[in-house]
């Protein structure tokens, strides 16, 4: 059994790839506290339930899960799909956070390969460039950006990752 999954290796993507990634996460107080709390995060919105549901004239439910955390929870539901194989993260832009998401909310992620390409210099890997998108089981978008990771070639590394056969396509 290999020490990865036998797909996501930079051959196997191409532009305009598609996922809607199979798992979800539905986000617990105690996640939101401890991201909020761990990072530091002193926005009384994501801790404190009079406040939040008293700001904005009342908009809010509960208290808002931290952008961090929603971030964080959709990338990682995006990983088996497509970063399974990357040796590291090279950027990530147009981040955006259009609507808010409440403890008891569970994310889905899907995703679209914008771009792959040649790193010149690093003849094992190439990037990967996709944009993700998470929403709430309502169908909102909760968080949305690009994603560019460095993904491991099979040629280079299949083998002694145990998944040195080719993958049907």
């Amino acid at each position: 059994m290999g020490y990865t999954s036998t797909g996501s290796y930079f051959e196997e993507f191409a532009a305009g790839d598609t996922f809607e990634h199979a798992r979800g996460r539905t986000v617990t107080q105690a996640d939101n506290l401890a991201a909020t709390h761990g990072t530091l995060n002193t926005a009384q919105a994501h801790f404190d339930l009079r406040y939040s549901t008293s700001m904005m004239d009342g908009a809010f439910a509960e208290r808002l899960v931290m952008g961090g955390l929603t971030l964080a929870i959709v990338v990682g539901l995006t990983s088996a799909d497509l970063s399974e194989n990357a040796l590291g993260d090279l950027g990530l832009t147009g981040v955006r956070f259009p609507n808010p998401v409440y403890p008891g909310d569970t994310l889905c992620a899907r995703s679209e390969v914008l771009a792959v390409a040649d790193v010149p210099e690093r003849s094992d890997a190439g990037s990967v460039q996709y944009r993700f998108t998470g929403s709430k089981d309502d169908g909102s978008t909760v968080v949305e950006g690009v994603r560019t990771i460095l993904v491991k070639r099979r040629m280079v590394y299949g083998e002694r990752d145990g998944n040195a056969a080719v993958r049907e396509v």
